[in-house]
């Protein structure tokens, strides 16, 4: 089996979790309303999602 000869400082170990960041997810326009959306998701604003209704919106009464 083998053993590490000897121990790896904090910062060496450190460095492998340094590339990692975040990003922020890529929006795209609804083809129904135009509003921004995150891909391939249901759109929040209207309800579409592939050009067909998947949630319907309830009514505002004014």
């Amino acid at each position: 089996m083998a053993v590490p000869k000897s121990k790896q400082s904090k910062s060496r170990t450190n460095k492998r979790f340094a590339n990692y960041k975040a990003t922020e997810p890529s929006l795209v326009k609804c083809e129904h309303c135009g509003a921004l959306k995150v891909a391939h998701r249901v759109c929040k604003n209207c309800g579409f999602y592939d050009g067909k209704e998947v949630v319907a919106q309830k009514e505002e009464k004014k």
